[in-house]
Parts: C-alpha cells; structure tokens; sequence
C-alpha cells in the first residue's frame, strides 16, 4: 500500500496504452497525466524547484514566478503549496479556464497577459512581464522552463529510463515540444547511452521551435511563439507538424474509444500515427509516444462544441457533433 507525504510522491511511471487497435499502427502510449498535477510537467516542477532551493535560490521568503500556458503552472501550484512558497503564474487568454481554476484553488496568484507578442501569441510578452516583475522590487524568482537544464534533467533522469527498462528494442520514439524540456531529456538519453532510437519531435502547425511560420494556435500545450533556449536540434532525427485541427480529430477518435487525453497528447498522436504510415508502410517498428497529459482541463475547449463551433466550425459534422445553432445556444 503506497503512502505518500508530499504531492510529487504520486507518480504512476509505467503504464503504457496500445494504441494499435484504435489508429492502426504499432504504437505504445506512455501515459504521463496520472500524478496530482495531471500531467508530465511534475517531473519538471519538482526538479526545478528542488534545484532552486539546493543551490539558494529559493528561501522560505521567495516568491515562485513562472510563465505556463497551463500545465507547468499547475505543477508548480502544488510543488509551491507542499513547499510553503508563494507563486505567480503568468498565462495568456489560450490557458484553459479549468487550468486556472485548478491554479487559484492551490493558492497560486495567475496573472493573464493579453497583449500579443511580434509573432502573434503571448510567450514573448509574457516573458517581458516576468523579466519586468523579477527586476522590480520583491523577491521574486523565475525558474525559467524555457532554459533551465533541470527541465530536461528531470526527463534524462526518469523518463527516458522508464522507457528503456519496458522498451530495449526501441526503435521510434515521439515527443511532443513545448519548452522542449521532455524532449531534450530523453533524446539526450538515447544518444548519450548509445541506443539506436530514432527521436521524433511532434510540434504543433503555427509553432516557430523548428523555424515554422508563427500562425494562430488556440490548443494550450505545445508549440510555441519563441524559440525555447533548450532545444538542440543535432539530437532529433526528425520533426513532425501538426494542424490544430488533426490535434481536435485525434483526441476524439481516443475519446470514442474511452481514451480522454489532452491537447498535447492528440498533437502527439497524431504527429506519430502520420509518420508511421510514411516511413513504415505495412511495418512494424517498436514505436513509443509520450502522452503529456489528460483530457479533463480541456472540456471547455477542444471538447465543446460551443468551443469548436467558434473556432473548427468545420469539424463539427465530421466528429459527428450538434452546432451551437442545433443545441439552441
């Protein structure tokens, strides 16, 4: 019987869905989103803070400020209430409304930033405003996901060897890039253990991480407005984008089959489900995908068909969803 003190104790590591049956390709999912937090980003939360705290950074007085669009915000929220320190969360009009709620109700303070950066989203702005904030009185500090090695430490250190011990024959491995921090952590792995993985990015249509054009993206979780520091391309073998719109039918077809993952899982998904049936025709590689998070904060967005019908009207009749105008609304 498990008993745990603290929040960060809780993680199930090694539970992984075949994903063959439903989208028809060799694929195992590994499943990240069963911890307090909801989602991959604790991993990252606790080994940031920890860090932090280790090297003087934090001290009982500290205030803890981040930019997240949504999950690393709720994973620090915990990590802050168990640890005693206070956190701001800065976010934009994308973060899900549950995402917030679920942020406030930890104690944290969520700032929503709404002006537009240069290339069309907020995390240039949001950082400006952290920058501002941390140069200004308080004793604010910024762990800064974006840049901060512990990030993609935490994923060298536990993700990539839950992986390896489960999957010694690995051939392919997709993950999905946000700060790049899961990423990074296990390719390095890969590469630095000499194992002959083929490493994946799955990104999102609209993201400029990999020199794509900025275009609107309305999904909170991957891609993103401003090349994270992190990223280091020499260890990815390839890059795959995703439309938003393949994100929205990906999460429905796991949903039809009991399946409720987030926003960043159906981009991942989708992104390997598409370059299996390229590269891999008829075959049948060892092939694994990180599944970041779950589908409960997305109920008010990708989910709904209030949602949808503002902005993927066109999907609506293919997922086999009322408009707004059917359900009298």
């Amino acid at each position: 019987m498990p008993i745990i003190s603290s929040p960060q104790q809780f993680n199930v590591d090694d539970l992984y869905v075949d994903l063959g049956p439903v989208i028809d390709r060799p694929l195992y999912l590994k499943c990240e989103g069963f911890n307090f937090a909801g989602s991959v980003k604790l991993k990252a939360a606790a080994e940031m803070v920890e860090a932090a705290e280790r090297d003087g950074l934090l001290t009982p007085d500290s205030i803890i400020v981040e930019s997240s669009s949504g999950n690393l915000g709720i994973a620090l929220s915990i990590i802050a209430a168990d640890r005693g320190h206070r956190f701001i969360c800065v976010t934009d009009p994308r973060c899900n409304p549950a995402s917030m709620r679920v942020m406030r109700a930890l104690g944290a303070e969520v700032r929503v930033i709404t002006r537009k950066d240069a290339n069309g989203g907020y995390l240039d702005s949001r950082i400006r405003y952290v920058r501002e904030l941390c140069d200004g009185p308080g004793p604010h500090v910024w762990l800064n996901q974006y840049a901060n090695p512990n990030n993609w430490m935490a994923h060298y250190r536990g993700t990539a060897p839950a992986i390896d011990r489960w999957f010694p024959d690995l051939d392919v491995l997709f993950v999905g890039a946000g700060t790049t921090g899961t990423l990074m952590g296990c390719a390095r792995y890969f590469r630095e253990h000499g194992r002959p993985v083929t490493i994946v990015a799955v990104d999102a249509v609209g993201s400029v991480t990999f020199g794509g054009i900025p275009e609107r993206r309305m999904v909170p979780g991957l891609g993103t407005s401003s090349r994270p520091e992190l990223v280091d391309e020499s260890f990815i073998d390839d890059v795959v984008h995703v439309p938003e719109s393949d994100t929205i039918r990906a999460v429905h077809r796991l949903a039809a089959r009991g399946f409720l993952f987030g926003g960043s899982t159906g981009t991942v998904v989708s992104g390997a489900a598409r370059w299996l049936a390229e590269r891999y025709p008829g075959g049948s590689p060892v092939a694994v995908a990180i599944a970041p998070d779950l589908g409960e904060r997305y109920l008010d967005s990708i989910y709904d068909e209030g949602w949808l019908g503002d902005n993927f009207a066109g999907l609506l009749g293919e997922l086999g969803l009322p408009s707004a105008d059917a359900l009298g609304v």
